[in-house]
């Protein structure tokens, strides 16, 4: 068993992390100085009430505060999710989603590092318009005109900063999520290991914090229901980039994205990758993946059948992918399926 999972077995029958107090004895006061509840309010969609005891009520309706004989309490997720400054909180401070900035492909020369300060709700939209603003740009030719376009769109950005976010491991201390950007790719990690295998993402979905994952939907943030990873891969397919990476590390599950290559300068295992990803996601909506299929998320002319045919063929030898054998043995018909279909 990997560590992960020996912590989550003892931990059974223990309070969540996310549902202990962060900070008791306070003032109703405190708690609006404290969380941005103005924030609260709007994500919500809720009409501001007009009163500080409706604004303390309806955090208690969500219980990210409880009233106590001496004051109020914020719990661990009521800070998380809307601290003006999470350094306003000692046991959630590291909790700070942190963004890594490098000059060239490597660790060796550091241009930024800080952490964003506010709660991952309140906070949320300006990481991720933070991140985009970090990206370097990207030059494309489209048709025979060269654009600029940054690095890969915000919509990856976006979700795969709040899969991060919403898919850590609490229980792992002096750890974050980290956005590490370079100027080939990106990695977004989060501690903790996946709940469901990295070939899985795109169908499977497991929340390892129910309420957090709730709330933050609830507040636009993202989609509960596990459509995160299937909206990074299309809008990677769509922009016609190297298929993105999923691994795990000592403690850490990462998600690499990488800037346009032409395919020429993908490697084998960048094109098997996209080859079953593309399978997987053809599936998830009820469709196959063909040559054509796997030729257009490349971007290539019908010219390049065989060049296709042979990553499928690739692919089926590493087990990524298999033929569907519904359609019997035509070529022309030939249709294919991710390993676990």
């Amino acid at each position: 068993m990997s560590e992960d999972r020996l912590r989550a077995i003892f931990a059974e029958g223990q309070p969540d992390w996310l549902e202990e107090p962060s900070r008791p004895n306070l003032s109703g006061q405190d708690v609006v100085s404290l969380l941005d509840t103005q924030a609260y309010f709007e994500l919500r969609m809720l009409a501001y009430p007009s009163t500080q005891e409706g604004v303390l009520e309806r955090l208690q309706h969500d219980r990210l505060v409880e009233r106590s004989p001496r004051g109020f309490m914020v719990k661990r997720l009521g800070a998380i999710l809307l601290a003006k400054r999470l350094t306003s909180f000692d046991d959630v401070a590291r909790k700070a989603p942190r963004v890594v900035v490098y000059n060239g492909t490597s660790k060796a020369d550091t241009k930024l590092d800080q952490p964003e300060g506010a709660g991952y709700a309140a906070g949320f939209k300006n990481l991720v318009q933070f991140v985009m603003g970090q990206l370097p740009q990207n030059e494309v030719i489209e048709g025979a005109t060269r654009k600029e376009h940054k690095l890969v769109p915000d919509i990856v950005i976006r979700e795969l900063i709040a899969n991060a976010l919403i898919h850590q491991d609490f229980t792992i201390g002096g750890a974050s999520v980290m956005v590490e950007i370079y100027a080939d790719r990106i990695e977004i990690s989060n501690p903790g290991e996946p709940m469901v295998p990295g070939n899985r993402f795109i169908d499977g979905y497991q929340s390892r914090n129910e309420r957090l994952a709730d709330l933050m939907r609830r507040m636009g943030a993202c989609e509960e229901k596990g459509s995160g990873i299937d909206k990074v891969v299309n809008a990677v397919e769509e922009f016609q980039l190297p298929a993105p990476d999923f691994t795990t590390t000592h403690h850490r599950t990462v998600a690499v994205v990488y800037g346009h290559r032409q395919f020429e300068a993908m490697t084998r295992a960048d094109r098997t990758r996209a080859c079953f990803q593309h399978a997987a996601l053809k599936h998830v909506v009820r469709g196959h993946m063909t040559n054509k299929s796997l030729r257009e998320r490349f971007g290539l002319g019908e010219e390049k059948s065989a060049l296709v045919s042979q990553v499928i063929a690739a692919a089926i030898e590493e087990g990524l992918v298999k033929a569907d054998e519904t359609v019997g043995g035509s070529r022309r018909l030939a249709r294919y399926l991710p390993f676990w279909a």
